[in-house]
């Protein structure tokens, strides 16, 4: 273990020195304006899902196709696989965040109130979650300087 230590803080300062690529991506403004928007566009719509689900497919749809944008451009960025495995986790149709929210409403048909507040504040997290990594991110001016 002291030498795992050792090597990282002999490692660090090399790559500092000689522009070793970084292993997690700078900041992205675009990025974090995509989940905070986000964030707020799947919250209002699962207020909604005391609601039919069918009458409500087209908005879920939008959203659904907003996240899938997201993600696609969150993968595309170098060394971002941790913020593209967090979008996996809160999209996954089989899990119990956004995606599976989705599957279930549609499944029933409604939700309960009581479920969909519980439901908000676990996805409202996770969104948060990749939010703040984003903007604890390296801004591009720090790293040329």
């Amino acid at each position: 273990m002291k030498i795992a230590r050792l090597y990282i803080q002999l490692l660090l300062p090399l790559c500092l020195l000689f522009g070793c690529s970084p292993t997690i991506s700078t900041f992205d403004q675009n990025a974090y304006t995509q989940v905070t928007s986000l964030k707020v566009d799947a919250l209002d719509l699962m207020s909604k899902a005391t609601d039919d689900y069918t009458a409500h497919e087209s908005e879920v749809k939008v959203v659904q196709l907003n996240i899938d944008k997201a993600i696609e451009y969150d993968k595309h960025r170098p060394h971002n696989e941790i913020t593209t495995k967090m979008w996996t986790i809160i999209n996954d149709p089989d899990g119990h965040l956004f995606g599976g929210f989705l599957v279930k409403w549609k499944k029933d048909g409604k939700c309960g109130a009581a479920y969909v507040a519980d439901k908000k504040k676990q996805i409202g997290s996770a969104f948060d979650q990749i939010a703040e990594l984003e903007s604890k991110k390296i801004k591009p001016s720090e790293v040329t300087q």
